[in-house]
């Protein structure tokens, strides 16, 4: 049942193949393309990074990809995301940010994100003015969600054969990301889809009647984004292939003004890889639309994970040429200004973007590697803004799998599991000598850390049973932890709450962004897939390995405090009794509040409740 909340793949045709999430995403101070709305304004370039070579004609990009790159064709297992294989029927047949803007007028949350001041994506956004807006299938709906008596839909924008991924708010604009797909047949059985991102930016400040005022799309698929000010800056990638030894290249068509980068345009790294994508990194102001986007085309073998400051964008790409290193990219941002400063390289692979963080001009990342026994071990790595290696902490946990990870200035705080769960509390007050001060063996994980003050942490992972024979535990329910770290050397579990048996679980567990915490609130909400075990179905005791039914789904609303740990106050479900627990369009995945007002969100409903007592207010339907 776990894979019921994971976020679902497109289908097309009868059979879908999604190709490996291998996208190139790397910056470089190489290229910047700038796209006025006047009529006939050309691109300009910026001198290229002493990083990277340049292309001189069509002929040198056509040779590099047929000397260098495995990889030649539009499709292949595990090759670019943006090329998806549909098979047809027969020959010839048919895949927290804070914008610039005035002191709240209203108490409201944000989107839960790592870093403060760096915007993520999410399906739902929540305006200083009581407006939400909240991304369902192809439509934003945009709602006047305060006064909570008055809440109610007042429109809503429709994309039409697009893919909304992700919104961003700033001030009185809205941003939607997403992907347009095209499926132009190539080979005889075959459909390859054809995959472009747009971004579409809206004036809301009359939420009645959202007015477009930005149309961009550029060739290849979305890979990831953040908000700066007002800047959002996004990655796309695109597969670099011949096809009847013609370049497919990437094109960017801003405003109905179609710029085809040139091959003389686009820079690369002199190494040898199995293929090769084009990669595009986008700035787009968002409160000044006059403002030409700036585009950096640059070419590499693919991407993992993206990690943001303030300053800069940290982006991983795992190689494939089996070596087991991570290479990291760091571009320094600055407004409409990127510029490619360091390349580097370390052992091992990351979990996630919260195995990475930067620190008083330190980046610190966290891998799992694997011995010559083919045995797992984590290592933390601290790297200089040359991203050159100045400290590093090897070794830990071996044969244990790594599961979360939490940096907090001078602290680090890393779980993994085999049979208990490790909490390790690392100091990384030296840079070049990070130490372990402190660890907590427990029962249970946690795939998700957050921060509940300097010296505390919660975290949401599952429960575990020992097995009676093998070297392994059971995972369970899901557990909810509050850990003391005042005493590093003694870390402590100060209170704990598991909420159903085994196969419960939570978009939490795969999605940061579904997690809503207040601490001035006392406020601690997830939405959770809960699943009971039939007790009349076992004569005896129930094995650890017994997997329980899907019985109820919804937000578990708990009020947390040092005091008192998780005192439940109350859950909150959109489904009717009538209905399956099967329609999971009904299934909460977010929560805000806006002053006194809990809202939880589903894919068809939004619910209001009193955020004190969670006495109910009114639902709004998402038709």
């Amino acid at each position: 049942m776990e894979s019921k909340i994971r976020k679902q793949t497109l289908t097309y045709g009868l059979a879908a193949i999604l190709l490996a999430s291998v996208l190139a995403a790397v910056i470089f101070n190489l290229k910047i393309i700038q796209l006025e709305y006047t009529p006939g304004a050309p691109p300009v370039s910026v001198p290229q990074s002493p990083l990277l070579s340049a292309f001189q004609s069509d002929e040198e990009l056509k040779n590099f990809l047929k000397m260098n790159s495995k990889i030649q064709g539009p499709f292949w297992i595990y090759g670019p995301e943006d090329a998806m294989l549909v098979y047809s029927l027969g020959k010839g047949g048919q895949v927290y940010a804070i914008a610039e803007s005035p002191a709240p007028e209203l108490s409201h949350s944000t989107t839960n994100i790592q870093v403060a001041g760096v915007d993520e994506a999410d399906i739902v956004k929540v305006d200083d003015n009581g407006c939400m807006y909240a991304l369902s299938g192809n439509v934003v709906y945009i709602l006047k969600a305060y006064p909570p008596t008055q809440a109610k839909v007042v429109s809503k924008i429709t994309f039409d054969n697009l893919y909304p991924i992700g919104i961003f708010v700033n001030g009185n604009k809205l941003a939607v990301l997403g992907s347009e797909y095209n499926f132009p047949t190539i080979y005889d059985r075959y459909y390859v889809a054809d995959i472009k991102t747009f971004v579409k930016v809206y004036d809301v400040n009359d939420p009645n009647n959202p007015m477009l005022l930005r149309d961009l799309t550029i060739s290849g698929s979305y890979f990831n984004s953040r908000m700066i000010g007002k800047y959002v800056y996004f990655v796309v990638s695109k597969a670099a292939y011949l096809t009847n030894d013609t370049l497919n290249l990437p094109e960017i068509n801003s405003d109905g003004k179609v710029i085809q980068i040139a091959p003389t345009e686009i820079r690369y790294f002199n190494a040898t890889d199995d293929y090769y994508q084009y990669t595009t990194f986008v700035a787009v102001n968002m409160q000044n639309t006059t403002e030409s986007p700036v585009y950096l085309p640059i070419m590499l073998g693919g991407t993992g994970n993206m990690y943001v400051s303030l300053s800069n964008i940290y982006v991983t790409y795992r190689g494939w040429n089996g070596n087991g290193n991570t290479t990291i990219y760091r571009i320094r941002v600055q407004g409409r200004n990127m510029t490619c400063e360091a390349r580097g390289t370390v052992p091992g692979h990351e979990r996630n973007q919260f195995s990475m963080d930067e620190y008083n001009d330190y980046f610190r990342i966290e891998t799992t590697s694997w011995t010559q026994n083919w045995i797992t071990q984590t290592n933390l790595y601290v790297l200089n803004m040359n991203l050159s290696v100045v400290g590093k902490l090897e070794g830990l946990a071996p044969g244990e799998n790594f599961h979360s990870a939490r940096f907090m200035g001078n602290r680090a705080y890393f779980v993994t599991f085999k049979k208990t769960d490790p909490l390790f509390v690392i100091d990384l007050s030296e840079p070049t000598n990070p130490s372990v001060l402190g660890e907590l063996h427990i029962p249970g994980y946690s795939d998700y850390l957050h921060p509940y003050d300097e010296t505390h942490l919660i975290g949401v992972g599952k429960h575990t049973v020992e097995a009676e024979e093998g070297d392994f535990a059971w995972y369970q329910g899901i557990k909810i932890s509050l850990f003391d770290v005042s005493n590093v050397t003694n870390p402590i579990q100060m209170d704990n709450v598991t909420i159903g048996d085994r196969g419960s679980d939570s978009p939490l567990l795969y999605d940061h962004k579904a997690f809503l915490f207040d601490k001035s609130k006392n406020l601690l909400v997830i939405p959770i897939l809960e699943a009971k075990i039939d007790l009349s179905k076992y004569s005896g005791e129930v094995p650890p390995y017994a997997y329980g039914e899907p019985v109820w789904q919804g937000a578990y609303v708990f009020d947390v405090s040092l005091f008192h740990g998780f005192v439940l106050k109350g859950r909150i479900t959109h489904l009717k009794s009538e209905m399956s627990i099967y329609e999971e369009s009904y299934w909460v995945t977010r929560s805000l509040y806006i002053e006194d007002v809990l809202y939880t969100i589903s894919s068809r409903k939004i619910k209001l409740n009193v955020l004190d007592s969670l006495s109910p207010i009114l639902e709004i339907e998402l038709p």
